[in-house]
Formats: C-alpha cells, structure tokens, sequence
C-alpha cells in the first residue's frame, strides 16, 4: 500500500472527548470516525488490524475443533421469549417490530440463535459433545459508551458456544477453550493478559471467568494475590477476615450524638477506629420495592453484585425511609422495625463490641455485641474485598487492588439455555435428556484497542507485528530524489514479492512530518531510506518500540528484513 492513497486523514491535536492512549492515538492517527454515540466506521488501517485479529482467533477456535457458523443480527423475539431473556433484560437489548407487527431484537449476544440452529440437529448423544463459533455484528444499547472502541453500542464479537452430555465433558472442554484464549492473548501481542473468577450477570451459569488487560484505565476492579494466583473481578472476590482479634466485650450503652449522621463522624466523637462500627446501608428491591438493610463493618463497602446475587433481585438505594419507621443517619440493627429485611455481613464476626445507630434521632449505641444483643443472626458475604484483606486461597494478607480492561470472557451455562428452550437429545440408554453449554467470547475492536492502549509510547501505537496493520513501513525521505525514489520503488516491490506487508510512504513532505505519522501507524519495522544514506551507501532499519537500530548497505536491506520480519513474527506465534 502506498501512503499516497491511503484514505485516512491524521490529527495533530487530540479531540476534547478523548481522555485513555488508545482512543487519542486511534482518532488523532485516522483508523475510526465516530458515526453516533458508541458507533464507529473503521478505516482501512483498522480493518487489517481487525482482520488479523479475526484469523489468529479462527486458528485457535479450529485448533479446539469448532465449527464456524454465522448468526443474524435481527432476530425474531419468539426464541429470547423462550428463554426468558426477552423480558428479563432491560433497554440494553434493542426490541423492535417488523412491518409485520412481528416483535424483533438485535443481538447483543446468541445463545438463543445457537440452540435455536442445535436443537433439532443434534437430537443423538453420538453427535456430541460439539462446539460452533461465529465473528459476527452486535448492537447493545449501552448507557456509558466512552474510550474509544473500548466500550461502543455496535460490535463485532468472536463468540462461541459449546454443547456437552455431561458436567465432567464441559468441564474439561472449559478449560482447552481456556488454553485457546491464552494462546489468543499472547499471539496478539499481549501474553500479560489473566484471568480472574467473575459473575455470571445475566450469562446465567455458576462458573465463570473474565480475561483481563491490567491497566490503571480499566473500569473494573481486579483483586489479586501476590503471594499466589488467586485473582478474581471484585464483583466475586471473597472476603476473609481476621477474626483474632476481637476485643473485649462491653456494656451496651446508648449515647447522645447529635447531628452525627457519619461514620466518620460518630467515630471522630467517640474516640473510636471505623471498624469498631457498623455502618447501615439501605436498598429497595426490584422484584417487590420493599427495603432491606445491609449492615456492614463501618471501613468495609458494599459489594452490591453479590447483593444482587444473594437476595436474588436487583437493588437501588432506598429512598422515603421515614415511611418505613427508619430514622435516617442513626440505623442500627438493634430496635430496627420487624419488618425490614436485614442483611449481616460476615466482617461483623471479627469484634466484640461495636459502635452503631440506636434508631432514635441523634443517638447510637456504644458496646454492641451481636450475640448478646441480637441473638442468633445469618452472616453473609456482601462486602468488597480491600487492598491488604487475606487471601482466600493462601490465607496471607497479601490482596492487592488493581483495575483492568475485560478482553474476553466464558461461562459454563450448564442447562440455563437448553432446558428453557426445550432442546433433548436421545441418550444411549434411550430416555431424552437436556445437553448443557458453555459459551466463551472475546470482542474483536475492544481487544484491538486494548492491545493499543498496552502497547505505545508518547508517540503513537506500537504495534505488535502478527496484528499491526502492515509489518513493515518504508519512508522515503526526498522521494523527489531519483536515487531514493527508485530504491524505495525496487524495495517495495521485492518485499512484496517475499510475502512482506509493506506500507510505502512515497510522499513529498518533510521528514519529521513523515516520522510523526509513521509513529501513528505504529508499523513494528521502519525503514528509512534518505539522500544522505544512500551517498554514505546504507539504509536504516530500525524498530518501532526503539529496541533495534541498524544500518545495512542497500543491496542486504531485503535479506535482512525478511529475516527480522519472520522472527519477530515467529517469536509471537510460537508463544
């Protein structure tokens, strides 16, 4: 490809709603135009990128023994009826009707269209276990489309979806895909990526897990441990706490505290450290609208997903508590109306003796002990997990907090899609039996930018060569000189030849304009070609990422580059 006629149109200042590398780099260096909220048309540049992308995945997914198949986009909504999603998710799933009258979504996801297509196909346990895969559009109305094509409405998304006779078949079959996604990871520049336990959400399913990037840009919140490889989105992470320390028990006594409402409030007045108090946090449930209570050790914060997951509605903070006999600011789980519903979490075993609200304007209680005072009460795990918390694999106090971009993700379904969509099978004993799925997912222009947004310099993307648009790029410095034009000419072509991608920069403009959007493209190998290099009889060959640097006399530059070409590709492919 030359420069010349490339269309695509670079920025040297950087959009006001740019705020991550990725989104700045990729808008400044021509590869996306925003079309709508979250919707973007990709340039040419980015399309190779995609596409190379697409391939590594295709290879992997084949290696494991799938079967490309293809979804709509448009789908009649009879089969998210049947299972019980069409109703069961909010405004993120696109319901429309056809000029028939006909309800109809946009897929955001297809475990519908997979069984809707396996159902009557695979009716003999002989035919499993078997796994399909498609690289197809999606449309998610989402709320917080931001960073570029980190989080965007429409999507492409290599999604997968596998059919299994047994727990023990799906198991197993879990965690080849598991070692594919790895491999994907790692072929695409990125071997850092890890994987952490998560929430099934609306998946369904009980295993799941997450493929993270660790990036200080990430929106979710990661917690590992640095002493073993526990690792888990903080939405799942459990919480142990150390319970050895719990004090003295004391006098339940209640105190004035006038106009304190805070924890940090009420703590400051009595002396008192935060986890010696319980903090009170009030939601109303979805399914019925009534309040429920979580209490909680004062320096601990709600994790609201397993919340959600425990009182299995969806919650938002409560409101018009004074209807419900609840004074505001002075909650405590003593004295409480009967008819809240409460939650105790299990950090509130680790004291004797707590700080927390009387239910009376203006005074608390000093000298809690739930056991005297409460009698006997179900402790849950509902709080988020805290840098320096105990590790619930190795027991060490090592937990860290970090921040990630989700890059793929997989679940095993068990029979949440097949049972509700009536999909059996004859077994060889001759009964009929529900086949379970796992599906397994990665979004292609996510992955793209996340790759980007690990891989630059102050400059623009570096990108790794089995995904970067071109492998090698030529600038031809003076290309209005005879000698330069007609070696970059030869070069182009013989590299082309050899099967080497080359983006050839034949344009008249100054050298630091062709460098600073050479840095854009972030193509792995550069070649310069120069008046003064040719007189002094070499040509520089250099790398992006400014690791190697040399000069070769004219006549050895195409050996020499094929040969870093392949290795650099060699190196990423062989991982």
């Amino acid at each position: 490809m030359k420069f010349s006629q490339m269309l695509t149109k670079r920025f040297k200042d950087t959009p006001a709603d740019c705020q991550i590398a990725s989104h700045i780099f990729m808008i400044r260096g021509g590869y996306m135009k925003n079309v709508g909220n979250g919707i973007y048309s990709l340039f040419p540049i980015t399309k190779r990128i995609t596409s190379k992308i697409e391939a590594i995945m295709r290879e992997e997914m084949n290696r494991i023994d799938g079967q490309e198949v293809l979804f709509p986009v448009a789908m009649p909504a009879n089969i998210w009826k049947e299972s019980g999603r069409f109703d069961a998710i909010g405004s993120e799933l696109v319901r429309f009707k056809d000029r028939g009258g006909n309800d109809m979504v946009l897929g955001m996801t297809h475990e519908e269209a997979a069984v809707q297509l396996a159902r009557e196909t695979a009716d003999s346990y002989t035919q499993f276990p078997f796994m399909i895969y498609q690289i197809q559009t999606k449309f998610r109305d989402e709320p917080r489309a931001r960073g570029g094509l980190i989080r965007v409405r429409e999507f492409t998304m290599k999604d997968a979806y596998s059919f299994h006779t047994s727990k023990e078949d799906l198991e197993q079959y879990y965690q080849k895909c598991h070692k594919a996604y790895e491999r994907i990871f790692a072929r695409c520049g990125v071997p850092e990526v890890i994987s952490v336990k998560s929430d099934s959400g609306m998946m369904g399913g009980k295993v799941a897990h997450e493929f993270m990037l660790c990036t200080p840009v990430g929106e979710d919140s990661l917690v590992v441990c640095s002493d073993c490889d526990f690792r888990a989105n903080m939405e799942t992470a459990d919480c142990i706490y150390d319970e050895t320390a719990k004090g003295a028990a004391e006098e339940l006594t209640k105190v004035l505290t006038p106009g304190m409402k805070t924890i940090e409030d009420v703590c400051s007045f009595l002396g008192k450290d935060k986890s010696d108090s319980i903090k009170a946090v009030v939601y109303r449930l979805e399914t019925d609208d009534s309040v429920c209570v979580v209490f909680i050790r004062g320096d601990i914060e709600v994790n609201e997903t397993k919340l959600r997951n425990f009182l299995k509605s969806e919650v938002y903070p409560g409101e018009e508590l004074d209807k419900e006999g609840i004074v505001a600011g002075f909650i405590g789980p003593k004295g409480l109306p009967e008819k809240v519903r409460t939650v105790y979490d299990i950090s509130l075993k680790t004291r004797q003796s707590y700080v927390c609200g009387a239910n009376e304007e203006n005074y608390h209680y000093t000298g809690l002990n739930i056991e005297r005072d409460l009698g006997e009460v179900q402790f849950v795990d509902v709080g988020k997990a805290t840098e320096g918390g105990i590790c619930p694999v190795c027991g060490s106090k090592t937990l860290k907090l970090t921040r990630g971009i989700e890059v793929g993700n997989i679940f095993q379904l068990g029979d949440r899609y097949t049972s509700s969509m009536g999909m059996k099978y004859l077994d060889k004993d001759g009964s009929l039996k529900t086949p379970i799925m796992g599906c397994y997912g990665i979004g292609v222009g996510r992955l793209a930018a996340s790759i980007c947004e690990a891989r630059h310099d102050d400059y623009g993307p570096i990108w790794p060569i089995t995904i970067a648009p071109w492998q090698v790029q030529i600038c031809a410095l003076r290309s209005d000189d005879e000698q330069v034009k007609a070696f970059a000419d030869k070069l182009y072509e013989e590299l082309q030849d050899a099967g080497i991608e080359v983006l050839y920069d034949d344009r008249q403009v100054s050298a630091g304009f062709m460098f600073s959007d050479a840095d854009l493209t972030g193509i792995p190998v550069r070649i310069v070609v120069s008046p003064k290099g040719l007189k002094a009889g070499t040509v520089e060959v250099s790398k992006r990422d400014k690791s190697y640097l040399e000069k070769f006399e004219p006549d050895k530059v195409k050996q020499n580059v094929i040969e870093l070409v392949r290795t650099m590709v060699a190196e990423l492919n062989n991982i």
